[in-house]
């Protein structure tokens, strides 16, 4: 399941706009229950409609442009000499929160809706608001306004203040100081950008590849595995490239050839196409790059994250891949003696060499050889609905929250829920989440009936597993606080009449990590909507998500989302502890080799990442390849590109992948140093941690927010002894 959240808004072209998006049931310790007659009024339905079809779409889409761009007009009509905070900063604030109040109920559809019609309507009105970005962006009477304002040095409250000067950084970034020629070809450059980055994961949303396998091309896979593939009549199975197909047969089957097939379909997603535009993109960047006065496309991300720079990126991959390289070497050679003893026992030729295809199935191996977890038992005591259970119940001790399921919500799919979240302490409503969680097989919906299928994931529904900030919170014009609006999107196998939906414990993991940019979103205070939820730099945005991921490896937690799906017994301790003991045994006792080499990938990913945005243009195979082979050890399959189907690279990480690595480092950091010494269910630690890091949004730097928490400077101590690694020096 992926584990990265997928950046739809802010992280644009321009980055400043908000581009593209971003039963009862009781807990073992707090219900989550229908919201009660005396919430109703406040605590009900917001104000999103997902209803809309697609001319709707289509008029609010032009409607919404008019009404924001008379609102810019009045901005930029001023005299510069009669600005003021009120006419002007105030104005574009309440511009900007009007903006992204309503724009996600027109682009967000093309993600979730099971209608082609209304995702194509969806599509067609991102493409429409990606340039519309581009024009406010490039709104030189705005900047000019700005500019006016700033030299006045009116007495600003801090978070106004630094919205001042983001407008005014921001339009120095788009080029509003140079000349008109300039400007014209930034931003004709910028709306071509744009919409190739829109193609892009348009063309990885609407893929539908499958493939047909025997029951024994399928050997190795469990029997819940089995249960939810479609049979055709032939006798066959048909297998998607959804993540809940591919990487359970990754992992667990051992006919090779099936292996093969997959890993190579999977990583030619949308080959032609996407490479072609992906190979479009590089040099437009670099060309936007240079006309701003920067050496590349990296370095004019970078300047306004953590890292500053592509030299800072670079020093700190080189370091942990030196780090990691001798581990790197003898785990490979450790996972390629088990595929010796494998091919021996089974009667198969050994070709001395482990494949792209051959790595997934024995990493995998090593845990069952080094840890005896047994995966097939273990999914057994994490049915979907009790680990959402716990998930929630987490949440809301650790927080200090309530969640409420709204009833009769107004919803995409009949699947989705919505639930509204209570300030424990004052019942104050703070925000709602989405959850869908499911694919489905039933694509009817707001009154369009497509052709019956049976399918394992939802036609058209984003693919893999992501938060989407919908509504930001923040002051609106009346000065009352909106509250935001977020949704996880999830493809974990749904459910049948006589199998439950089982989760493998890595989609646990993606569980926490995706709700934990939820409650980054819903727990947000900030005055305005430029800094709402994770607005922060992106090499900060994973650290609140990442850090959350630790709670699916300690006790405590995992005995609260766990329990037999048939008789609801709790998981056995010797289990349990065989699962927390293949995580502890890494952090600098026993080498793992599943972490080290995917560790090990991440740095390729990154450096090819740097790689591609550091040149005027590039080979994007070729680039992908020369690092795999470099760094990994393991060739990529002839034939394919993953970067075709990389999607962070046209969904705002473009220069910025190493931001996984990099927001690792602080996530440890604050487990090891707070949570893991003061309680991982301290409500005290909890509510410290959602004041300082969630509420500030984006409206505090992200390193003065961990000083803040830590009481220190943050340290790189943690991270590493979690990869069982000695320190080296500080990534800057």
């Amino acid at each position: 399941m992926h584990r990265f959240r997928c950046i739809l808004h802010c992280r644009a072209v321009c980055r400043g706009f908000p581009a593209r998006p971003q039963l009862r049931m009781t807990l073992q310790d707090r219900p989550v229950a229908s919201v009660p007659d005396r919430f109703l009024s406040t605590h009900g339905q917001n104000e999103l409609r997902w209803d809309l079809m697609p001319d709707q779409i289509k008029c609010k889409t032009d409607k919404l442009i008019q009404k924001i761009t008379q609102m810019y007009d009045n901005v930029g009509a001023l005299d510069p000499d009669e600005v003021s905070f009120e006419n002007t900063l105030k104005a574009l604030a309440d511009a900007k929160m009007e903006y992204a109040a309503f724009r996600h109920i027109l682009d967000f559809p093309q993600y979730v809706s099971p209608c082609r019609e209304v995702r194509h309507a969806s599509t067609e009105a991102d493409r429409k608001l990606s340039d519309f970005d581009v024009e406010l962006s490039m709104r030189e009477d705005i900047f000019q306004r700005v500019l006016a304002l700033q030299s006045k040095q009116p007495d600003l409250k801090s978070e106004a203040k630094r919205f001042m000067e983001r407008l005014v950084r921001l339009g120095r970034r788009n080029g509003l100081h140079l000349s008109k020629d300039v400007q014209e070809e930034i931003k004709s450059t910028l709306k071509l950008i744009s919409k190739l980055c829109i193609d892009f994961n348009k063309n990885l949303n609407e893929d539908d590849t499958h493939l047909l396998f025997t029951v024994d091309e399928l050997g190795g896979m469990a029997d819940s595995y089995m249960k939810g593939l479609e049979r055709i009549e032939d006798g066959r199975f048909r297998v998607t490239l959804k993540y809940p197909h591919y990487f359970p047969l990754m992992k667990r089957c051992h006919v090779q050839e099936t292996r093969r097939r997959m890993e190579t379909a999977f990583h030619s997603r949308c080959k032609e196409v996407n490479t072609a535009i992906l190979e479009q993109l590089i040099p437009l960047r670099a060309r936007v790059a240079r006309l701003l006065g920067f050496s590349s496309h990296a370095n004019y991300v970078l300047a306004v994250n953590m890292a500053q720079n592509s030299a800072t990126v670079a020093r700190f991959l080189d370091e942990f891949h030196a780090a990691l390289k001798l581990a790197g070497k003898q785990e490979l050679r450790y996972i390629l003696e088990l595929k010796r003893r494998e091919c021996e026992e089974m009667g198969r030729t050994f070709d001395g060499q482990i494949h792209a295809w051959d790595m997934p199935y024995y990493m995998n191996q090593v845990e069952q050889v080094k840890f005896a977890v047994d995966k097939d038992k273990l999914i057994e005591y994490f049915p979907l609905e009790m680990v959402t259970q716990g998930l929630l119940s987490i949440y809301q001790d650790l927080l200090g929250l309530t969640f409420w399921q709204v009833p009769n919500a107004h919803v995409w799919h009949d699947t989705v829920s919505l639930y509204s979240v209570q300030d424990t302490a004052s019942g104050e409503e703070i925000g709602q989440f989405y959850l869908d969680l499911h694919p489905s097989d039933e694509p009817d919906w707001a009154g369009f009936r497509l052709a019956p299928m049976v399918l394992s994931s939802r036609e058209g529904k984003y693919g893999h597993a992501a938060c989407f900030g919908l509504q930001p919170g923040g002051l609106g014009p009346d000065g009352r606080r909106r509250r935001p609006v977020a949704a996880m999107v999830a493809n974990f196998t749904k459910p049948m009449a006589s199998w439950p939906s089982l989760l493998q414990h890595h989609e646990v993991e993606t569980f926490f990590h995706e709700f934990g940019h939820v409650m980054h979103e819903i727990c947000s205070r900030t005055d305005y909507v430029e800094f709402s939820g994770t607005l922060v730099e992106t090499d900060f945005v994973e650290v609140p998500s990442q850090m959350l991921e630790n709670w699916v490896w300690e006790k405590e937690p995992l005995q609260r989302m766990t329990q037999h799906y048939k008789d609801g017994s709790p998981i056995p301790d010797s289990l349990l502890d065989k699962l927390i003991a293949s995580r502890v045994a890494n952090m600098g006792q026993l080498p793992l080799p599943a972490d080290r080499l995917m560790n090990l990938r991440q740095v390729v990913l990154s450096k090819v990442d740097q790689a591609l945005h550091t040149k005027p243009s590039a080979d994007t195979a070729e680039e992908f390849a020369r690092h795999c082979r470099d760094i990994l050890g393991i060739p990529a399959t002839p034939g394919t590109n993953m970067t075709a189907s990389f999607s962070h690279l046209a969904g705002g990480y473009d220069g910025q992948y190493y931001s996984y690595l990099w927001s690792e480092v602080f996530s440890m950091d604050i487990f090891f140093s707070r949570f893991k010494k003061e309680g991982v269910m301290n409500p005290k630690v909890g509510m410290e941690y959602r004041k300082v890091i969630l509420e500030a949004g984006g409206s505090v730097d992200g390193a003065d927010m961990l000083k803040a928490f830590l009481g220190r400077e943050p340290s790189q101590e943690a991270f590493f002894q979690c990869k069982g690694l000695p320190q080296l020096g500080e990534s800057g």
